[in-house]
């Protein structure tokens, strides 16, 4: 297969892209190569605003043709949460034909070494950096986030997150070198002298189950991960989100193919309405690593049926905040409300239980009650949501019926603090829209417990009232230890009570917020810097992104030749 993308110029237009990429991993700092502004594409061959909305709108009624082995038909039916239908068609694949042919490039994969591979991966980054504007609109409208969201986590916060498993798998892979010459002394005999060479040999075929919430943000550090690490990768996306993947699977075809490689490595499974496809691929013995975001339950299925392959999963949790004290009351708010009303809730890191001292807390704007925090707080997220226009731009829309449901049942739980309220989006008439639902529960009442220590996905929270700050952080440690925590956040002024939060997230490997009230928010992690989810509690099993999501990816193969 002749090679229209010479090792050279990847090396020449990625090289330093990846080694500033290795060297933020190590100092944490902030860093991106992808501009999170919609003005910043346009230019140097990337879409603009209105060329990203005519791509997409180009491929509504269309069948979305990938030329990949074993196509038997075509299938879809995504419809946009805010209201159209995509009336998109993908090729649905025979397995034992197109399983296959994903592992007929296998070899000449792994032959081309760590480096080749990571920049074939990063050209891939490049050219869905490129059209970032196509791919926003294309995850608004099956996730349904707002623009503006989709945009930046659909788009340069997802391709960071693929540049960053990158960057990882790279570095795992070139700690151990190629070649070493092994020289051991023997007195006056002469040295035991061998030739080693070590080669990062991949597991296999990898299997990324795809969410319906954030489609590229969740999928691409396990796609990328196992693809630089030697693996072909089949993506089976959520049937209610399958162009953003779609569109990921075509452009990774594209760039294997210029730089010389089999296409098959990246491939495509969709499935017909009511298929069910996942546990039949989970469990097929080609799949040798898997990736999922998505439900407890079927995430614990996989972890304990996939026993051939290497899980790794992102499921749910209970996310909390301690509130203890605070010296920026007002900032605490509005941080809060914020963080409660962003894509309504459907975010894995959006908190869900809020536990407050019955007896108030202390603020700068003096002592405050239970019911005045809890008050205040529902006066605050309903400001920040009192103009239609804001609020959409902030809320998007429902992804699901189940998430309306949940919203619905949730005001039947306990006293009311803030009611939901339907809103218009006037662009989109069918688009779901509500606003946030805050309940009020008595921490101490066991009644209660079946609601806050179960995750209500969506738009809603819980005021629990405990007996004191030390009574919450044994609820906190209680709850992330049981149910899994991906995000916990705290409010306090005392160093000490700052001390004992912190012991319990250690203890418990959860992820700590302290004290945000500015622009930084706890549901928001920064690829490079920040690690999504700890992998050390049941909310996930691996973190995003570090050296444990890449090293088992692979395996290192030595050859010994005597010298």
């Amino acid at each position: 297969m002749a090679a229209e993308l010479t090792t050279s110029q990847l090396s020449q237009k990625h090289r330093a892209t990846l080694a500033q990429a290795l060297e933020v991993i190590r100092t944490r700092a902030y860093w991106s190569p992808h501009p999170e502004h919609p003005k910043a594409y346009g230019e140097n061959g990337s879409l603009s605003a209105a060329e990203g909305l005519a791509a997409f709108q180009a491929l509504h009624g269309t069948r979305f043709a990938l030329d990949q082995p074993g196509t038997d038909g075509w299938t879809g039916a995504e419809v946009s949460p805010y209201g159209p239908e995509l009336g998109v068609e993908y090729p649905h694949a025979d397995l034992d034909v197109l399983l296959p042919a994903m592992r007929a490039g296998m070899g000449a994969w792994r032959e081309a070494g760590p480096e080749t591979r990571a920049l074939v991966c990063l050209e891939i980054l490049s050219r869905i950096s490129a059209r970032t504007h196509e791919f926003a609109h294309a995850v608004m409208h099956t996730s349904g986030q707002a623009f503006m969201m989709a945009f930046q986590a659909g788009g340069p916060h997802a391709q960071d997150r693929g540049l960053e498993a990158v960057a990882y798998a790279y570095g795992e892979q070139i700690r151990t070198p190629e070649a070493a010459e092994w020289s051991k002394p023997q007195g006056k005999r002469d040295p035991l002298n061998l030739s080693k060479s070590f080669t990062a040999v991949p597991r296999g075929i990898a299997l990324l189950i795809g969410c319906n919430t954030f489609p590229t943000w969740n999928g691409y550090p396990g796609l990328f991960a196992s693809l630089a690490t030697g693996n072909p990768v089949l993506v089976k996306p959520h049937p209610r989100a399958v162009l953003p993947l779609a569109l990921t699977v075509k452009v990774a075809r594209e760039v294997l193919t210029e730089a010389g490689f089999d296409p098959n490595l990246v491939a495509l499974a969709v499935e017909r309405p009511g298929e069910g496809i996942a546990k039949t691929l989970a469990t097929r013995p080609e799949i040798r690593i898997i990736d999922y975001t998505g439900s407890t339950s079927f995430g614990d299925w996989l972890e304990t049926n996939a026993r051939q392959a290497q899980v790794y999963t992102e499921k749910a949790g209970v996310n909390t905040v301690v509130i203890d004290s605070t010296d920026d009351y007002k900032g605490m708010l509005s941080n809060l409300a914020f963080s409660l009303s962003l894509y309504s809730g459907q975010m894995c890191t959006t908190p869900q239980n809020l536990l407050i001292p019955r007896d108030g807390i202390m603020t700068d704007a003096g002592a405050k009650t239970y019911d005045e925090v809890v008050s205040d707080l529902a006066a605050s997220v309903a400001a920040l949501l009192g103009d239609d226009a804001r609020a959409n731009a902030l809320l998007g829309a429902l992804v699901n019926p189940d998430v309306k449901a949940r919203l619905e049942a949730a005001a039947g739980m306990g006293e009311v603090a803030l009611p939901s309220r339907e809103i218009t989006n006037p662009d989109f008439p069918g688009a779901v829209v509500r606003t946030p639902v805050m309940v009020k529960l008595d921490g101490a009442k066991p009644d209660a417990e079946a609601a806050y220590m179960s995750e209500c996905f969506g738009p809603v929270s819980f005021a629990v009232a405990v007996d004191s700050t030390e009574d919450g952080l044994e609820l906190l440690r209680r709850t992330i230890r049981e149910k899994g925590a991906m995000t916990v956040g705290a409010y306090t002024t005392s160093q000490i009570t700052e001390a004992a939060i912190e012991e319990v997230c250690l203890e418990e490997s959860a992820q700590l917020s302290l004290n945000l009230t500015g622009g930084v928010y706890v549901n928001q992690t920064a690829a490079f810097s920040d690690f999504h989810g700890s992998g050390g509690n049941p909310a996930a099993n691996a973190a995003l992104c570090d050296a444990a999501f890449v090293a088992n990816r692979f395996r290192v193969v030595e050859v010994r030749r005597q010298a």
